[in-house]
């Protein structure tokens, strides 16, 4: 079976652990023949070297994820040093930014998501990872009475249009996949916010799709003209992560 799933396109690490934790392989096997995501067979994924439980319920956290987590602390320690700071993550999902960030800066991190069933599920990786992380549900900034210094959000940004990977589209929760204005929705509602939720000094830490650099770059000129704006790249050299920097 090992070979069998590894010839499927998977790792052998993933099919290895498929196999281990599997109540029915040969279940299993036919549900990957239907493109279901193996991490949701297995329960969980690593993110950042934290085991992040996942479900139909959450985004899979990927490698262009842990990227922005990386990118986001290297800013905040140039930025803060030694300075314990508060962060605010939108969108939150199965939590794994927020328990990242937590656990590897000085923070008092908040997580927001409009999903109760996304919730529950960061709930339980908080408490599994030692987390001490704030979750509540809230859209966007409807029920956050907090000042910042670091907003943070991989949010749907995926046109209704624009064609995914099949066992993405068929498998994964559209509400965090897609977004209306060609995927800027929730860029530009939370650029038009976020101002008053945010401390003197601050970072704003977007991940965004490879196309949308440029129109990243125009919404935040607009909203935070006297700012500094990078657009940096992923392991792939396409344009995937946008920082707004007030230091």
């Amino acid at each position: 079976m090992l070979d069998k799933i590894i010839k499927l396109g998977y790792s052998s690490v993933e099919a290895k652990e498929l196999i281990k934790v599997s109540k029915n392989i040969e279940d299993d096997y036919n549900r990957l023949l239907k493109e279901y995501p193996i991490q949701y067979l297995i329960g969980y994924v690593n993110f950042y070297g934290y085991k992040i439980n996942v479900n139909e319920n959450v985004l899979i956290p990927r490698y262009e994820t842990e990227y922005l987590v990386e990118k986001t602390i290297k800013y905040i320690q140039n930025i803060f040093n030694d300075e314990i700071i508060n962060v605010l993550d939108i969108g939150c999902g199965s939590g794994a930014i927020s328990i990242a960030l937590n656990n590897e800066t000085k923070s008092l991190v908040d997580a927001i998501d409009i999903s109760d069933s996304a919730i529950e599920v960061a709930k339980i990786n908080i408490k599994e990872n030692n987390s001490k992380v704030n979750v509540f549900k809230s859209d966007i900034f409807s029920n956050v009475k907090s000042k910042y210094n670091v907003i943070i959000s991989n949010p749907p940004y995926i046109d209704k249009n624009e064609k995914i990977m099949s066992c993405v589209y068929k498998y994964e929760p559209h509400i965090a996949l897609f977004a209306g204005n060609n995927g800027l929705f929730f860029y530009e509602k939370i650029l038009k916010e976020a101002n008053q939720f945010l401390k003197d000094k601050y970072i704003i830490a977007f991940e965004i799709g490879m196309n949308q650099g440029n129109d990243i770059k125009l919404l935040a000129n607009k909203y935070f003209p006297n700012n500094k704006i990078i657009i940096e790249k992923d392991l792939s050299n396409k344009d995937r992560y946008a920082f707004i920097i007030n230091k």
